[in-house]
């Protein structure tokens, strides 16, 4: 056996103690370490709960706003895969732009698992009487999720043209309506219509925290300017500027009274 053979069989030698010793003392040389950086992967308990995204309104998009709501529902699919508490995703009404977009950019999305696509109106995919249509333009707050219902998420891009449309469409259909409790927790900058994949990963974070505070600045994207609201209403920025102009006030009232 040449000089290069005999090294190369004592380093196999050593290796193989090495891999021994971790198998026999996990332990020692970071055999802990090791197992602490494998995550243990949660246990993931899936909900009753049914969000439907309701793609009826295709006719009163712009082939861009349509490509917006693709993408916007891509992500819904994507986090409800690695959610903690998956719901049950529905597509209702499916056709049209979006469709031919989806077949265009996404051929894969046949293939997709635990969501069910129709191409029917939700109204005839779900009793009505189980039906709530998430709409900013409700008077009703959601204060908790009804696990026996199903919430219903207008598909439609650029809202601003389309003012109360998903109000105006639930009162039409008689079926329930209601908003996030979007005001009660959160001060925002714009307006408070959110994207559809917003409104979806806020009930899921919702779903996982038990808290919708948590679940709105979980999600909400800075760039809305997002900040928390107290008990009296009032933002903490607010509350701020109130005892900066307080502690202002002072020296001149103490001025008047010496």
């Amino acid at each position: 056996m040449g000089r290069g053979e005999g090294a190369e069989e004592k380093r196999k030698e050593r290796k193989q103690q090495r891999r021994l010793q971790r198998q026999n003392h996990p332990d020692e040389e970071g055999g802990e370490g090791q197992n602490v950086r494998k995550r243990p992967r949660r246990e993931v308990t899936p909900s009753s709960l049914r969000l439907v995204v309701d793609c009826s309104f295709d006719n009163l998009m712009l082939i861009k706003d349509v490509r917006k709501l693709h993408k916007q529902i891509q992500r819904c699919y994507a986090e409800n895969r690695r959610a903690l508490h998956p719901v049950q995703l529905y597509l209702t009404s499916l056709g049209g732009q979006l469709k031919q977009s989806m077949d265009e950019k996404d051929k894969g999305w046949v293939n997709w698992k635990d969501i069910s696509i129709k191409t029917e109106h939700y109204s005839e995919v779900v009793p009505k009487e189980e039906l709530v249509y998430l709409t900013s333009d409700s008077p009703k707050v959601l204060e908790e999720l009804d696990q026996k219902k199903a919430y219903v998420i207008g598909g439609l891009v650029d809202h601003n043209h389309h003012k109360g449309i998903t109000f105006e469409k639930a009162k039409e259909l008689g079926i329930d309506h209601a908003q996030l409790p979007l005001s009660s927790f959160v001060k925002m900058n714009s307006r408070k219509v959110l994207a559809v994949n917003h409104v979806f990963e806020i009930i899921l974070a919702y779903l996982e925290k038990g808290s919708w505070q948590e679940a709105f600045f979980t999600v909400l994207p800075q760039r809305k300017g997002a900040v928390a609201v107290d008990e009296d209403g009032a933002s903490a920025q607010e509350r701020d500027e109130e005892e900066s102009d307080s502690d202002l006030d002072t020296p001149d009232k103490t001025e008047k009274t010496a």
